[in-house]
């Protein structure tokens, strides 16, 4: 075992005035399973490829592994999957490999396949067990279950705990608790880290916020009384000081030095009270710098004119002529959360597409109410460029409620000022989730919603569908997030579909 020693690293990008980070140091043994953690924007990517030696920081970085990164680019994509593994882990013993596969429930078949024919699920299982075959190497495995279905996800990672030595960027809390013994998060003022999994560190989370907010409203309340009492002490001392120069009502002159003496004991007592009083204002500046925002999220619910709102009959949905699934039938009813699962490639964003009035070649009925209002994101948000208030305008959206949520959404005002196109993948979901949120809908039809999207703002937007119960169609492979909103399960395999509430 040995270290990754991180000491004093400062670093922002060309043209920025603000550190991504500053002054930051700590140790990771580099057998550890780690997962790196943090909200959109925080800089995960980033110390990814400072590790590589992609950036110029201040600071120092020490490691004796080699760092490998996935997703790996591949060159010749058209060249079998075989000779792109044998370009990664040259001369690896066939039986390694086999072993590799069988773990990741691959046939050896794939290897004959021209890499650009594999799924993209196919293709993320290949290259980590053709990186974790490498010598001396430590993965950063960037987002892996972006391209993953939930048999997918779940097979990655049971593999991911059988290995050591990584770290494992990933906001799907099963896909976490399943393979790290470590976290690292990026905080709002530090970096810190755990030993544990994802749903420790969160629990110890939020243990840690509820008391600084019960410590900070003590110590708010403890501010307030002894600012009183140095006023009152002080007013009371000011007012001794001044009847040292008087008479009393018998005409007998005051105890000058008994008064200047009391005044004098009041005063201290003054004072005390104010370093009390600032010593107690210090003490708070100290909580609640990492306390993440995490306001709850908000969204106007539009009542359709009838109880049903779509409904699909055997239909079969074809690609280039091919079918891709058949015998899909069910209904969306007012109030319905309906999760439409199945493996990649099985039709399940043709489905969605369908139902949203695009040109799907398809057999079969799909009936959707007249007049009904349907907000759609897709899973693709790269094409976003340009100014976010110009993207409202065209779109329709109350500007002031569209950025109010993406400041919900830990956007700063800042960020309203870039170009979309600079913005990182999770933000761009998030400027989708924001617009759908805006439109006076029906129906939500979400296509994988999730994807780059942070915890906590994954835990907000639960919370919003769960609080405000909207009808609403999605794909979706987070575990946790599935199994909290759906009432309605749809199994979508090829050629048929089972439906169960």
């Amino acid at each position: 075992m040995s270290q990754i020693s991180v000491s004093n690293l400062t670093f922002c990008y060309d043209g920025s005035y603000d550190n991504i980070f500053e002054d930051v140091s700590f140790r990771i043994d580099t057998d550890w399973k780690l997962g790196f953690i943090g909200r959109n924007g925080r800089g995960k990517t980033t110390f990814l490829k400072l590790l590589l030696g992609k950036y110029g920081y201040g600071g120092t970085i020490s490691a004796s592994v080699d760092f490998e990164y996935f997703p790996y680019d591949v060159p010749r994509a058209d060249a079998d999957a075989g000779d792109i593994f044998e370009e990664i882990r040259p001369g690896c013993p066939g039986w390694e490999l086999a072993r590799e596969l069988a773990l990741l429930e691959i046939g050896e078949d794939v290897l004959r396949r021209p890499f650009n024919t594999l799924s993209n699920g196919e293709r993320t299982k290949l290259l980590l067990a053709a990186l974790f075959l490498k010598e001396n190497g430590f993965l950063l495995i960037d987002e892996p279950t972006n391209h993953l279905d939930a048999r997918g996800r779940e097979l990655v990672s049971r593999y991911l705990n059988g290995k050591k030595g990584f770290i494992l960027i990933s906001h799907d809390r099963a896909f976490l608790d399943g393979c790290i013994d470590h976290v690292m998060s990026i905080n709002k003022t530090d970096i810190e880290i755990q030993r544990g999994n994802f749903s420790s560190w969160n629990q110890n989370r939020e243990l840690r916020d509820s008391f600084e907010q019960d410590e900070n409203e003590k110590l708010k309340k403890e501010i307030r009384r002894l600012g009183d009492s140095a006023r009152r002490t002080s007013g009371w001392a000011d007012k001794v000081e001044s009847s040292k120069y008087g008479t009393l009502n018998s005409g007998v002159k005051v105890d000058r030095g008994y008064l200047g003496h009391k005044s004098a004991k009041m005063m201290k007592r003054a004072q005390s009270a104010v370093k009390r009083r600032m010593d107690a204002a210090e003490e708070k500046s100290k909580l609640l710098k990492n306390l993440e925002n995490a306001e709850a999220l908000k969204m106007v619910r539009v009542q359709y004119h009838s109880s049903r709102l779509a409904s699909l009959e055997d239909v079969a949905v074809y690609y280039g002529g091919k079918q891709v699934c058949g015998g899909v039938s069910f209904t969306i009813d007012g109030g319905d959360r309906v999760s439409l699962n199945g493996k990649n490639g099985s039709g399940k964003s043709s489905i969605l597409k369908l139902i949203c009035g695009m040109d799907i070649e398809h057999t079969g009925a799909c009936r959707v109410g007249g007049r009904l209002a349907v907000s759609y994101v897709s899973q693709d948000a790269s094409e976003l460029s340009g100014d976010l208030s110009e993207y409202a305008w065209r779109n329709g959206l109350d500007e002031s409620l569209f950025k109010a949520i993406l400041r919900k959404l830990d956007f700063s005002r800042v960020q309203f000022e870039k170009d979309m196109g600079a913005f990182s993948d999770g933000q761009k979901k998030k400027t989708l989730l924001a617009k759908s949120l805006c439109e006076k809908a029906h129906l939500l039809i979400w296509d994988e919603p999730l994807n780059f999207i942070d915890v906590i703002s994954r835990m907000q937007i639960e919370s919003l569908l769960l609080e405000y119960k909207p009808t609403i169609l999605f794909v979706e492979h987070d575990r946790v997030f599935r199994d909290a909103i759906a009432t309605k399960i749809v199994e979508l395999p090829p050629r048929a579909v089972r439906a169960h509430i």
